[in-house]
């Protein structure tokens, strides 16, 4: 009999860790720059995740930009794990301190939200499995953060990512042009982007909407 073998990333603390009946465990890892580093440079490098502004980026240089957010209060990124597998990349941040805060009236409790998923594997897509993965997420970002209202802007043309979100409750806010960034330590281009929000009480209507215990 062998030994079991161990559970990939379990040595990892988790911001959040929850079981979905029927679909597995969903675990919320901070981005680890040089450990994580091989991996999402391979998700950001695909033409799809153009709209993610890291195409032509060499992994180290990948690394680089994660690292240098590791040092802010006011963005974060994690590595979204279900069952031992890496399925997202996820990013939070303070609209009020990223230049998506141009284009809107940020509200207090605002909080706002990127997401990369991972490739699809060789059973392809697979019907309710982002809808799944999302309400976790969505757990962890208005409960777990304690925040009142998500903000996304996905590209303007990638009508399935907002179609999907409309789908989980957003609703529908101003397209705009996001400003370029042209700092010392990062550099963002300009981008059109269809702004979309999602308040509490819409995305727990009918639940309780406290915060999960910690994990």
């Amino acid at each position: 009999m062998t030994d079991a073998q161990p559970t990939p990333y379990a040595d990892r603390a988790a911001v959040h860790e929850q079981h979905l009946d029927g679909f597995g465990t969903v675990r919320i890892l901070p981005l680890d720059p040089t450990e994580d580093a091989t991996r999402v440079h391979g998700w950001v490098s695909e033409e799809r995740a153009a709209f993610w502004g890291m195409n032509g980026l060499t992994r180290d240089q990948v690394a680089d930009v994660y690292a240098h957010m590791a040092t802010l209060d006011t963005h974060h990124a994690f590595l979204v794990v279900k069952d031992g597998e890496p399925v997202a990349l996820l990013q939070t941040y303070d609209p009020a301190a990223d230049r998506v805060s141009e284009c809107y009236d940020a509200e207090p409790g605002d909080v706002g939200v990127h997401l990369l998923l991972a490739p699809a594997g060789a059973e392809g897509a697979r019907p309710g499995w982002t809808a799944a993965l999302s309400g976790a997420l969505m757990t962890y970002v208005l409960l777990g953060l304690d925040r009142t209202r998500i903000v996304v802007d996905p590209d303007v043309a990638n009508d399935k990512a907002i179609a999907r979100f409309l789908k989980q409750g957003f609703t529908a806010g101003p397209a705009v042009v996001l400003p370029e960034v042209d700092l010392p330590d990062v550099y963002l281009p300009e981008k059109k982007a269809q702004l979309a929000f999602l308040r509490r009480e819409v995305a727990f209507a009918g639940r309780p909407t406290r915060r999960p215990p910690t994990t």
